[in-house]
């Protein structure tokens, strides 16, 4: 008897066009140290690494800042620039634009506030503005709500991966519309959609897996964990569990219990019922 390969050997992580060999996508704010941040990113060997314009200053700003981007560019882990805390349309576009020159590079994670109290993307706007960065030349990755609705249209101006929220920046609750979620993955079968904000531990993580979200961008469950570089090596673990879960199709349930064990040929059967033991 021959053993099928696994299928986790021939799945690729694709976005446009570049393979990558994580599905953990890691931010690089709030750690206690530089050093911690750097233990974390050689523990998870993340695909790419999240960064602020405004947090790196630093490519210009000072001897801290300029250590800082040396230090992500000896990890040689790609950089995701993001337009984090950017309320407005053409401050979104333009933060967009300086980040490219500054990290040399077309990847961009497109963050729109629309509250600034939940943080919740500005979706009215969004389509919009990730249609100006792509006609720019970007590689847009939004940032954005389980809405369906929202990201078909994100897929129609060009946008070729979507980044959801399983909840609110921070808060570490994990999915709180699971419906939604299974409902997106369902009806966008062909569209890389990774998880990015409110994933608090591995186990939130190994199942947007296994529901088939393609991976996962983590900052705050990291950086603020009491012991960050063991924390950021779990949630990588987690990642590659759930899915290769997913891949190798997980049974499906029922609201019976169905023994394990086959009745037939055993010893010694019991009949259930009124009628007692035969």
């Amino acid at each position: 008897m021959t053993l099928q390969a696994s299928p986790a050997a021939r799945d690729p992580f694709v976005l446009y066009g570049e393979t990558f060999d994580s599905r953990l996508l890691l931010g690089t704010a709030r750690y206690p140290s530089p050093a911690t941040l750097q233990a974390a990113v050689e523990a998870s060997h993340p695909a790419m690494l999240t960064v602020a314009l405004r947090r790196q200053g630093a490519v210009g700003d000072g001897e801290g800042g300029h250590a800082f981007w040396q230090m992500l560019k000896s990890l040689a882990v790609p950089v995701l620039p993001n337009t984090a805390g950017c309320l407005a349309p053409q401050e979104a576009i333009t933060t967009a634009m300086m980040a490219r020159e500054v990290f040399e590079t077309d990847w961009i994670k497109l963050e729109l506030v629309g509250d600034d109290y939940t943080l919740q993307p500005d979706t009215l706007n969004l389509p919009a503005v990730a249609e100006t960065l792509i006609k720019e030349g970007f590689k847009v990755l939004p940032y954005c709500t389980e809405d369906l609705v929202l990201c078909r249209r994100l897929l129609d101006v060009g946008c070729q991966a979507l980044m959801p929220w399983a909840a609110p920046i921070g808060t570490g609750k994990g999915a709180v519309n699971p419906h939604a979620m299974r409902v997106l993955r369902e009806r966008l079968p062909d569209t890389p959609l990774i998880v990015d904000a409110g994933l608090g531990l591995p186990s939130h993580a190994a199942q947007v897996l296994e529901w088939g979200y393609d991976g996962v961008l983590l900052n705050t469950a990291v950086a603020q964990a009491a012991y960050p570089v063991e924390m950021a090596r779990a949630f990588a673990l987690a990642v590659a569990a759930g899915r290769t879960a997913y891949l190798a199709g997980p049974m499906p349930e029922r609201e019976i219990a169905q023994a394990s064990t086959p009745v037939v040929g055993m010893p010694f059967w019991h009949a259930t019922g009124t009628g007692g033991a035969a």
